[in-house]
């Protein structure tokens, strides 16, 4: 068995942690540029906005009444990604700063 000191334990912790808030970053940078700025949704959102003026155009109001609720939908999609991506980044930094404290900690 090998011998562990308090200080070799703090510092594989503080280690583990700080490769685990780097692995958040990244996740919730890659999610972010992904899932919100990805080109399908912006797509569907231009083609709807274009249905949407069409039934306006020719007097059809349930084609504008599902276009609208189509976009609204997919605004909440971008809104809930971008929160997934916020929340990874956030629990990332949290993780660093958690291993930077028990770094100070060891004598």
């Amino acid at each position: 068995m090998l011998p562990l000191t308090v200080n070799d334990l703090l510092l594989s912790i503080s280690a583990v942690l700080f490769l685990l808030g780097i692995v958040g970053i990244g996740c919730g940078v890659v999610i972010l540029v992904t899932k919100v700025m990805g080109g399908d949704i912006k797509l569907i959102t231009a083609q709807a906005s274009d249905l949407a003026k069409k039934g306006i155009a020719e007097d059809v109001t349930g084609l504008v009444g599902n276009a609208s609720k189509l976009v609204d939908s997919l605004n909440d999609l971008v809104r809930t990604a971008s929160g997934v991506g916020i929340f990874l980044v956030i629990v990332g930094f949290v993780l660093m700063m958690t291993a930077y404290y028990l770094l100070i900690q060891i004598k």
